[in-house]
C-alpha cells in the first residue's frame, strides 16, 4: 500500500508502522521536507532518492509532495479490541452500513477519529475497503483510529447490543437527531450513499435518528451526514 505526502507519511512515523522504504524526490529544498527526510533517517527506514519523474510516476493522488511511503496492508481489528479500550468509559462506535465510495470511507475515517470515536466497523461485501486512496484521503487519521471488517453487520450489532450499546440508525423517518439521547455506550449507523440504512438493519437499531432537512434535496452525502450526527453525539457527551 502507497502512503503519499508529508503529512500522511509522518503520521506513519509517529505510530511506528512498519515501513518498507520511502521514495523521496531528490530536488526538494524547502525547510520541511528536508526535516521530514532526517525524521525518516532517524527511524532507520529506507530513503530512496528518484528523480521527480519517478514519483509522478508512482503517484496516484499527483499530489504527493515528493513522499511516497510503502507499507504492508492496512490490519484490521476486532470489535472485541474496540470494547476492551473502552471499559472505563462509554464506548462511542461508528458502523458504516454498504459505504462504496474509498473517498466517502476516507473522510468518515477523519470525521471520526477528530470527534474521538473509538472504533469503526464496515462490512467485508459491499463495502470499500481500507487503501490507498482512503489512507489519503483520511490525512493520517486512519493511523489513530480502530477500524474493524466484519462478516456481519447485524451480528455485530447484537453483539454490541449484548454489551451494553444503545445502536442507533441515522435515518429520514426516525427521531430529530437534536432531541435523541446520545450519551451513554452509543454506536451510530451510518447507511450507503443512495441506499441509506439497509432494512434488516435499521430493524435491529433501538431507534432511528434523523437530521431536519429544509431544502429540496432529501439528503446529504454519507461523510457530511456522518460528521453532523457523530458530531450532535459529541455535543451531548461532553455537555452532559
Amino acid at each position: 500500500m502507497k502512503i503519499e505526502g508529508r503529512n500522511s507519511v509522518y503520521e506513519l512515523l509517529k505510530m511506528d508502522k512498519e515501513i518498507d522504504k520511502v521514495l523521496v524526490q531528490k530536488d526538494l529544498k524547502d525547510e520541511a521536507s528536508k526535516r521530514l527526510i532526517n525524521i525518516i533517517r532517524s527511524n532507520k527506514v529506507k530513503v530512496q532518492l528518484v528523480d521527480k519523474y519517478v514519483i509522478e510516476k508512482e503517484s496516484e493522488s499527483k499530489r504527493s509532495q515528493g513522499f511516497i511511503a510503502f507499507v504492508s496492508d492496512y490490519k484490521y481489528f476486532e470489535i472485541e479490541d474496540v470494547i476492551d479500550a473502552c471499559k472505563d468509559k462509554d464506548g462511542f462506535i461508528v458502523i458504516l452500513n454498504e459505504i462504496l465510495d474509498p473517498h466517502n470511507l476516507g473522510s468518515i475515517i477523519r470525521v471520526c477519529e477528530c470527534a474521538g470515536v473509538d472504533g469503526l466497523i464496515i462490512g467485508k461485501d459491499r463495502s470499500a475497503s481500507v487503501n490507498d486512496t482512503v489512507m489519503r484521503i483520511s490525512a493520517g487519521a486512519l493511523n489513530h483510529v480502530k477500524v474493524c471488517r466484519v462478516t456481519n453487520i447485524n451480528n455485530s450489532i447484537d453483539y454490541l447490543k449484548k454489551n451494553g450499546y444503545w445502536v442507533y440508525g441515522a435515518e429520514i423517518g426516525g427521531e430529530q437527531i437534536y432531541k435523541a439521547n446520545l450519551t451513554g455506550k452509543l454506536c451510530l449507523v451510518i447507511g450507503g450513499e443512495d441506499s441509506g440504512v439497509k432494512r434488516l438493519t435499521k430493524e435491529k437499531c433501538d431507534g432511528i435518528v434523523s437530521i431536519p432537512m429544509f431544502g429540496k434535496v432529501n439528503s446529504l452525502n454519507a461523510s457530511v451526514a456522518c460528521g453532523v450526527a457523530v458530531y450532535e453525539a459529541v455535543r451531548q457527551r461532553i455537555s452532559k
